[in-house]
C-alpha cells in the first residue's frame, strides 16, 4: 500500500478546529468533498505536509499546528488604506462587492494574489485587512487518509506549472504581502480565494 510522499496524489477528510478539538470547528472536508492535492508541490502548509508523511490509506491523523506553523501572527502592517480609484470598474465602484465585511480578491503590483477584508469605506479610501483569516490562530486537524496514489506525469506537470490543484490549507501567498499593496497599482482580480477552504 502506498505511503504519502513526494508527488503522490493524496485525498483526505478532516475536521478543522481553532485551538484544539474542543474549539470552534471552522471547516470540514467530507467524503463527498474531500481535500485532494499533490504532496510536495508546495500547495499545503509545510508543517501540515510533514505531519502527513508516511501515512497510508484509511489511517487516521491528528495534527496540531501552532500559529507560527500555520498563518503566523496578525500583522498590523497588512491593514492598509487603498484609494477608491483602485476599485473603479468603468468609472464606478461595485457596491455589492466593495462593502464592509466582504472579502475581495486582489492582486498586488508584483502579480501576487491575495484576499482583502473590507473594514471601512470613506469618501476617499477603502481600509482593507490582508491578513489571512486564520492569522493568529492555532489549528487542529482531525482526519483520515482516503486515498494515496501515484500522480501521472501530466498531473505533476500541470500542477507544478500552476494549473488546477487541490484546495485547502495552502500557503498560497494570500494575505501576507500587503506591504506591496499600498499603491495605485493594486487592482481587483477575479481569481478565487485561497487558504483553508477554497
Amino acid at each position: 500500500m502506498l505511503e504519502i510522499g513526494k508527488y503522490k496524489m493524496v485525498k483526505l477528510t478532516y475536521d478543522l478546529y481553532v485551538d484544539d478539538q474542543n474549539g470552534e470547528m471552522i471547516e470540514q472536508a467530507t467524503a463527498e468533498r474531500p481535500l485532494e492535492f499533490l504532496y510536495g508541490a508546495g500547495m499545503m502548509l509545510p508543517k501540515f505536509e510533514t505531519e502527513l508523511a508516511g501515512l497510508k490509506q484509511d489511517e487516521q491523523f491528528e495534527i496540531k499546528l501552532d500559529k507560527n506553523d500555520a498563518y503566523g501572527e496578525v500583522n498590523n502592517d497588512a491593514v492598509v488604506e487603498l484609494p477608491k480609484s483602485v476599485f473603479l470598474v468603468d468609472g464606478k465602484i461595485d457596491d455589492e462587492l466593495i462593502k464592509i465585511g466582504n472579502t475581495v480578491p486582489m492582486m498586488s503590483s508584483n502579480g501576487q494574489r491575495m484576499n482583502g477584508l473590507v473594514l471601512e469605506i470613506t469618501d476617499e479610501a477603502v481600509k482593507m485587512d490582508f491578513n489571512h483569516p486564520l492569522a493568529g490562530e492555532d489549528l487542529y486537524f482531525s482526519g483520515k487518509v482516503v486515498e494515496v496514489r501515484e500522480a501521472s506525469d501530466e498531473e505533476v506537470a500541470q500542477i507544478l506549472s500552476g494549473g488546477s490543484g487541490g484546495c485547502g490549507c495552502g500557503s498560497g501567498g494570500c494575505g501576507d504581502g500587503a506591504d506591496s499593496c499600498g499603491t495605485d497599482s493594486c487592482g481587483t482580480d477575479s481569481g478565487g480565494g485561497c487558504g483553508c477552504g477554497c
